[in-house]
């Protein structure tokens, strides 16, 4: 692939990214897209021959930046309070970014759960790690017994409900008042790991 190509493809996958955040995959429309990255729509699907394809593109990449950094945070030794923190974190600034996923997730899992399953087997996460830091931790009595897996589980479902949910909380919590609710999204980054650690540890 050439370096025009390599251009090409990055400038298309913006611009999926900025309709498909504004549309989902439902809405979206490849002329759109291909307004949006300034070309044709015969070049568009000479890279993409469908809608379908390019959103697995964008959800891929966007899932690349995010599942590498968490990959190597659960091998790390950091201590687990940290560590929940950095985890937080991390998966609410992807999601910041890239708001489409979470949606998209619970799209495939009822329509083509399979394609997630490959996605995520194929980059080599391994909870097993992290589990067995929340173990240790239990034996030692710095955290209260919880099956660690649960408290894993916890952690994903705070992280994604909020941003799968985003029409809801916006709209009939917020109003639809903007920065209200975009101010709530950013304060999780602080509320959800003290909220999960507060539950855990051991006074």
């Amino acid at each position: 692939m050439t370096k025009d190509d390599l251009n090409t493809e990055q400038k298309i996958l913006e611009a999926a990214k900025s309709v498909f955040i504004v549309k989902g995959l439902e809405g979206a429309r490849m002329q759109e897209i291909a307004d949006e990255a300034g070309i044709n729509k015969a070049l568009l699907h000479y890279y993409y021959r469908t809608k379908d394809k390019l959103f697995e593109a964008v959800f891929r990449e966007a899932f690349y930046k995010l599942v590498p950094n968490i990959v190597e945070l659960l091998k790390t030794d950091m201590p687990l309070f940290d560590k929940i923190r950095h985890f937080v974190k991390t998966y609410i600034d992807i999601f910041f970014e890239n708001p489409f996923i979470p949606g998209f997730v619970l799209h495939e899992l009822s329509r083509n759960p399979q394609r997630i399953v490959n996605l995520i087997s194929n980059i080599g996460i391994e909870p097993k790690v992290f589990a067995d830091q929340i173990n240790e931790e239990v034996r030692l009595g710095k955290i209260k017994p919880i099956d660690p897996y649960q408290l894993i589980v916890n952690m994903l479902a705070m992280c994604i409900f909020p941003f799968a949910a985003t029409p809801i909380i916006k709209n009939i919590i917020f109003k639809s008042d903007e920065k209200s609710f975009h101010q709530f999204m950013l304060e999780r980054k602080d509320e959800v790991p003290e909220f999960i650690i507060n539950s855990i540890k051991n006074e």
